[in-house]
């Protein structure tokens, strides 16, 4: 099978492009900032080479030939030149720091994007596990990125390191899984290459210099892992208007509108009922929180159209595992109104886009997939193939959560 054809272009300014594979909205793709450039690839679609914007060829020529070849990396230097836009082929078979990057670029779009859904039996991922694969992955990477890439798995190291004992528990268990002793000497250099130290990183040094045999039983990765399990909803309890119901719907669920970890990323999250109290009217907006969304000081807002009108926004607090508000809505008492009801959080909120619920339904059966294949992982020896340890963990404990 040939590899894909590709074109390299250079734009009016000094940005040279290499096309990769077409990317939906900004929740379906994986996104990697390098030396000079910003890698893409549609995490919908085939594994593969991604897109590339260069704005700096000088800095990209360090990782562009381990990347797509020698022979790309002699094109783009000569598009940043001055030479006509090339069409070349890349190689089919990706290098071992393509697959990396892709490795590592999905899971930062796990920590972004994961549609964690009670209402649709989506596990979370534990944060701290996948942050420190972040952290191995981006030492794994180092020679894609610039000075600020050692920096940056040094914080994640820092920032994470409350899930180093217990992946030291699980590598010593029975069974544990392939990848997590590659994972653990991965951080081990890394915090060694940064002068990272301390209790943690002491005791995972002297586990990694002995010989690696199972010690102890399978893991119970619920107790491993300290997690938020339990979630009562409580959709209903702002509900305490007396008057006619007039009107109920969903609302919609547009992800890029507020940061994660803030709403239940099921479609139906947003409901909203509208009553008649006298002549007056008013709406009532619930949406069902994320296991980790933010308790006080921060508030999501409702921005409802009735009618085609202008949007009015409304306050929401979260209370139990619902945000919620309500507000007056100024339509004739004659009429049964047409409302539309999204969520935001203002000052993130880049402002409404196309209302991709397909794409939505397409990355939760991705999540799905990743899910079942982490329960039961196969035997390739390829190393994107390989769940990530957070994806594993959510797997075992995914039965008594949901």
């Amino acid at each position: 099978m040939p590899g894909r054809r590709c074109a390299i272009t250079r734009a009016e300014d000094p940005t040279v492009h290499i096309a990769g594979p077409s990317a939906g909205p900004p929740f379906t793709r994986a996104v990697l900032d390098v030396a000079g450039a910003v890698l893409t690839w549609p995490v919908l679609g085939p594994p593969g080479l991604p897109a590339a914007e260069i704005h700096d060829v000088g800095q990209a020529q360090q990782w562009l030939w381990a990347v797509y070849g020698e022979r790309t990396a002699a094109a783009v230097d000569a598009v940043a030149s001055g030479a006509p836009a090339a069409e070349l082929t890349l190689p089919e078979q990706p290098t071992a720091l393509a697959e990396a990057a892709a490795r590592l670029a999905l899971g930062h779009w796990a920590a972004r994007w994961w549609p964690t859904s009670y209402l649709d039996g989506i596990p979370a991922l534990e944060p701290d596990v996948l942050g420190l694969e972040l952290a191995a992955l981006t030492h794994e990477c180092q020679q894609l990125l610039d000075g600020s890439g050692e920096v940056e798995g040094a914080e994640l190291l820092e920032e994470h390191l409350a899930a180093l004992d217990p992946l030291i528990r699980w590598r010593q268990s029975a069974a544990p899984p392939r990848q997590l002793d590659r994972v653990l000497r991965l951080i081990d250099d890394a915090a060694d290459n940064v002068g990272l130290d301390g209790e943690a990183l002491r005791r995972l040094r002297s586990a990694l210099e002995r010989d690696h045999r199972p010690t102890a039983p399978p893991l119970d990765l619920t107790d491993l892992f300290v997690r938020q399990q339990e979630f009562a909803l409580a959709a209903g309890s702002l509900r305490t208007a007396t008057g006619r119901v007039i009107a109920r719907g969903s609302g919609t669920n547009d992800w890029c509108r507020y940061p994660p970890g803030f709403v239940d990323a099921a479609e139906d999250a947003v409901s909203w009922t509208a009553y008649a109290l006298g002549a007056g009217r008013r709406i009532e907006v619930e949406v069902v929180a994320d296991i980790a969304a933010p308790v006080g000081g921060v508030h999501l807002a409702a921005e409802i159209h009735v009618d085609g009108s202008p949007p009015n926004r409304v306050p929401l607090a979260r209370r139990d595992d619902v945000w919620a508000g309500r507000a007056d809505l100024d339509i004739p008492a004659s009429t049964t109104p047409s409302i539309e009801v999204g969520i935001l959080l203002p000052g993130f909120d880049p402002g409404p886009g196309a209302y991709d619920r397909a794409a939505r339904e397409a990355v939760r059966a991705l999540a799905r997939h990743r899910i079942g294949v982490a329960a039961a992982p196969h035997d390739s020896e390829a190393a994107h193939s390989d769940p990530f340890l957070a994806e594993i963990a959510a797997a075992t404990a995914m039965e008594e959560d949901f």
